[in-house]
């Protein structure tokens, strides 16, 4: 009966992390140094004496090795370096949004091109774009007209864009999904990048030339 708890507190420690130091039952381990230099094969006895002596943990960085791999190391430092790191890449990874434009199948010229300048910007931004278009009434027996006008918008943003889900009837409406050549962090990059550059050469605004008194007088009769 005592036995399981045990067994049980095993099994979740290998399944989260390494197993180390006297978690370690093989019988013997290809032991790494602490700045990677290759020791050899010891008895795990003798790996454990090592650890102990140079105040370290016996990870097992290997297990499915034979002999399994073990190293030298401060496990509770190695942990803390792994979060931040994981840290840091939750912080760097931008989320992708997947912004809708709607279009109905009989849209006018001056209307499509607004819509496809959201689309534009939309794919620039580094965001999916969900396209649908809208059928009503008689416009339902002709699904042709939505198909024909979805092909036409991927290949006006082919430059910027891919079609990720191809156009498929979904009940009254027709949805294309069209997904960014840029990955948005490359995007935002380049945004900065054009605004920097933008900045940097513009010209310094001139100052204000001052206006004489009798013009700043008639200006103000004027206006009033």
């Amino acid at each position: 009966m005592s036995g399981h708890p045990n067994a049980t507190d095993h099994k979740e420690y290998d399944i989260s992390e390494p197993r180390i130091n006297d978690r370690i039952r093989v019988p013997e381990v290809r032991l790494v140094g602490p700045n990677g230099e290759q020791v050899g094969i010891v008895r795990v006895e003798d790996a454990l004496r090592l650890a102990a002596e140079a105040d370290l943990d016996l990870v097992e960085v290997a297990p499915m090795a034979k002999p399994p791999v073990a190293k030298l190391m401060d496990f509770g430092k190695y942990k803390y370096e792994a979060a931040m790191k994981a840290r840091e890449a939750r912080k760097n990874q931008v989320n992708t949004v997947i912004k809708e434009i709607k279009l109905r199948p009989k849209i006018d010229p001056h209307d499509y091109g607004t819509k496809k300048g959201h689309v534009e910007r939309f794919l620039k931004g580094g965001d999916k774009v969900k396209v649908t278009i809208m059928f009503r009434g008689r416009e339902q027996s002709r699904p042709e007209l939505g198909y024909r006008l979805l092909q036409r918008l991927a290949e006006d943003v082919i430059e910027l864009g891919t079609v990720e889900s191809a156009p498929k009837q979904d009940g009254r409406n027709m949805i294309m999904v069209l997904a960014p050549t840029k990955k948005k962090s490359e995007a935002r990059a380049e945004q900065r990048r054009k605004k920097d550059e933008a900045a940097a050469s513009a010209p310094a605004e001139a100052p204000e030339a001052a206006v004489p008194a009798e013009a700043a007088e008639v200006s103000t009769t004027e206006a009033s």
